[in-house]
């Protein structure tokens, strides 16, 4: 995404009639390991009701197939996710100057802005996000929407709250299809009791703006979430997609009412690779915009040390993954992004 200097405005991506040179994506050595767009293929991810009496099973078979799934029966009202998507795009219609006045800082996480991936790739994505992390969007929001910054507020506090206890529930359930409890996780023991103990959560709004040409731009490059699972509502427009193997780029087909989960990297260290963090991008659309909302959930301070679940592990391993401290790993994967994971894997898991 342009800088706030650049001549393509940040804000005014849905207005251009031509794709400019800055993002027009090509296959280049970022993307190699991935399949061009054309490869997307008419398959699914599971969609699971939450209320299936074998729900733990079918948690655990989709992270291991998949590492990402839908879920249906979530308890989360249909009204509050209509609420946070309407919040979203009474902001992101906003001119252009309005939105720069919640712009992030070089230092912190909040505010409006490119994805944060976007340092790791030579071409700009076609989107736009804001970010809310912490108790400072309250202040940007009051700048933001004098008149209705108490109803935006209680909005963003509500969504926060139902998706913590989800997020919370699907921990649960997906740690029952391995043998273990929350319990099992070392540092999560050690938090106390007045905190979360998964840690911190960010929620992302982002949009994607009508493109010219679709087929050659990117909403959001291929990448993993860092935390533990993301839990995403897309408007009535898909453009998400998901990485598989065998199938190749997969698209995420937005169903009413239904939320889509995808495992992040934490997780993936945690059950020792066996449910790996989900590659997803996002595409754009000619005709109609797109909006979705991502929590991303689970971090723990940056001094705790994030290791596979020794129960997970068993008493003659291997174990995958070396110990490493939370900020250690963020450390690498802002050097080595995609790479972050390998870079921590032990080398000979036998000895």
């Amino acid at each position: 995404m342009p800088s706030i200097n650049e001549d393509v405005s940040i804000g005014n991506l849905g207005s251009l009639q031509t794709l400019p040179d800055s993002f027009t994506w090509k296959l280049t050595a970022a993307d190699s390991i991935l399949p061009p767009s054309s490869a997307a293929v008419k398959e699914s991810i599971p969609v699971i009701d939450l209320s299936d009496p074998d729900v733990t099973n079918l948690l655990g078979n989709a992270c291991k197939t998949w590492g990402a799934f839908q879920i249906a029966n979530h308890g989360v009202s249909q009204s509050l996710l209509d609420d946070v998507e309407s919040l979203s795009k009474t902001f992101f219609d906003m001119p252009s100057e309005r939105k720069l006045e919640a712009a992030s800082s070089n230092k912190g996480v909040s505010g409006y802005g490119e994805p944060r991936i976007s340092l790791f790739f030579e071409k700009k994505m076609w989107s736009e996000g804001l970010t809310i992390a912490d108790g400072s969007y309250r202040n940007q929001f009051l700048t933001i929407w004098p008149r209705d910054y108490t109803k935006y507020c209680g909005i963003i506090e509500e969504y926060k709250g139902e998706m913590e206890k989800l997020a919370s529930r699907l921990l649960s359930c997906i740690l029952g299809s391995l043998g273990v409890t929350v319990d099992d996780i070392e540092w999560a023991k050690k938090t106390e009791k007045s905190e979360s103990k998964m840690g911190q959560s960010v929620i992302r709004l982002n949009h994607y703006p009508v493109c010219p040409e679709p087929e050659r731009a990117m909403g959001l490059a291929a990448h993993t979430d860092s935390c533990l699972l993301t839990i995403l509502h897309q408007s009535n427009m898909g453009g998400l997609q998901v990485f598989k193997e065998e199938s190749g780029w997969v698209t995420v087909e937005p169903i009413p009412g239904v939320l889509v989960v995808n495992i992040g990297d934490l997780f993936h260290i945690l059950s020792n690779g066996k449910f790996p963090s989900v590659v997803h991008r996002a595409r754009v659309n000619r005709t109609k915009s797109r909006i979705s909302i991502a929590y991303l959930w689970g971090g723990p301070a940056g001094e705790v040390e994030i290791s596979p679940i020794s129960k997970i592990v068993g008493p003659v391993g291997p174990c995958l993954y070396r110990p490493v401290t939370w900020s250690e790993y963020l450390r690498i994967k802002f050097e080595v992004f995609d790479k972050a994971l390998d870079a921590i894997r032990v080398v000979n898991a036998t000895n």
